[in-house]
């Protein structure tokens, strides 16, 4: 089923695999809203650590989809300790970086540093058939944040990301995501499921319940590498055209996308929706003939390479 056509009702039953890639056997196991619920209540007695040796040992098809803010690398710096403890020779969890194109150079620069400093082999994904920011804007013009923020969202973070989850059989991401963080991010469950995508997938938010500073003090007493952006006051890093420096009192996302009503870049969005918009905006450029390029479409992108 392709996720044009998929349903999605609200109150449907989860089946994933358990051991193997979404798409190659059949549901050992059925996630339902409700013991979804009950193994959130166990997972709020646990720290963070035994969070994560449980899902290493209990949950398929774990990834780690990071843009090395301080929540990824605390829990980086988590599964390599992990890793120690139990000898094993590589990392165990799939470490995913999404380049959009936009990052900082810092944050590019950390990416590497992490990935060294951890021995954690880096996926790096790219806009489909786009390596560089000139190709990118070669194609769908400059500033496309701007003039269609769904298209850009899209193109950028959502189907690398989708991409990235298919390529390595995703059936679990560990994610970034905190309460304290606000908006739409201050009712998540440590465990849930998203709907958004067909198959299903899980989302494991280790860290939910931790606070900006209690994430800070773990960075800094384990000696985590981190963005040197945030000595200078960033506290939530992204693209560089949408990040700015976090005032004094202000909540540590509000330096992203000032003066929009947005909270979110589209990897934790509705990716049907998202997908939808992509296609609406395609139509109207095609319809409009205002340029010989056509914007790409996700169903039509050969799969590249991570590199």
């Amino acid at each position: 089923m392709s996720p044009a056509s998929a349903t999605r009702p609200e109150d449907q039953q989860h089946s994933f695999p358990v051991g193997t890639p979404a798409t190659a056997a059949e549901p050992a196991f059925t996630y339902t809203p409700e013991y979804i619920a009950h193994i959130n209540k166990s997972l709020a007695k646990r720290s963070p650590q035994e969070i994560l040796e449980w899902a290493l040992i209990t949950l398929p098809g774990l990834v780690q989809t990071t843009a090395f803010g301080l929540t990824g690398l605390a829990i980086l710096d988590m599964i390599s300790k992990i890793r120690a403890s139990r000898n094993l020779d590589q990392h165990p969890v799939p470490l995913i970086f999404i380049d959009t194109l936009y990052h900082f150079p810092e944050t590019l620069s950390l990416a590497k540093r992490a990935s060294s400093h951890y021995s954690a082999p880096l996926q790096i994904y790219t806009p489909a058939n786009f390596s560089t920011t000139a190709a990118f804007e070669l194609h769908h013009g400059q500033e496309l944040w701007k003039s269609d923020a769904d298209v850009y969202d899209f193109l950028v973070k959502v189907e690398p990301g989708r991409r990235a989850a298919l390529e390595n059989h995703a059936q679990v991401t560990i994610t970034g995501r905190r309460r304290s963080q606000g908006a739409a991010r201050a009712a998540i469950p440590i465990l849930e499921i998203d709907s958004s995508v067909s198959p299903p997938v899980l989302k494991l938010n280790v860290l939910a319940e931790w606070g900006y500073d209690e994430v800070w003090a773990y960075v800094k007493e384990n000696n985590v590498p981190y963005n040197e952006l945030h000595d200078r006051g960033y506290k939530s890093i992204g693209d560089w055209h949408s990040t700015a420096v976090t005032a004094p009192g202000e909540n540590e996302r509000d330096g992203r996308w000032k003066g929009q009503e947005k909270t979110e870049c589209g990897l934790h969005k509705d990716y049907f929706k998202m997908r939808s918009n992509f296609l609406a905006a395609k139509k109207r450029k095609v319809a409009s003939k205002t340029s010989g390029d056509e914007i790409v479409l996700v169903d039509e992108v050969q799969p590249v390479a991570s590199s």
